[in-house]
């Protein structure tokens, strides 16, 4: 049986990227990890990502949460630079 910890090995994310997609679909880390490893292998999916990062990254600013905010950041440096073929800049 597969954990929640190989799948998200499995998803090529961290898992705080898990995390983020989580928090912006509104669903399981599971499901989350399952449509992750699913986009981040297209360049498109990549950028749906990142897209759902700096969306959660407005919803932090937007609800006062400050640290949250910055801690999104810094997951979404991480998923940039990992993903070199990605061609994204954040605007916050």
């Amino acid at each position: 049986m597969l954990t929640l910890e190989d799948c998200i090995d499995m998803a090529d994310l961290t898992p705080d990227e898990v995390a983020a997609i989580a928090e912006h679909e509104h669903t399981d880390l599971m499901v989350a990890a399952e449509m992750g490893a699913y986009l981040v292998h297209t360049e498109e999916g990549q950028a749906r990502i990142a897209r759902m990062i700096v969306d959660d990254i407005e919803d932090a600013r937007r609800n006062n949460k400050p640290a949250h905010a910055a801690k999104l950041r810094l997951v979404l440096q991480h998923f940039v630079r990992e993903h070199g073929n990605l061609d994204f800049d954040e605007t916050g």
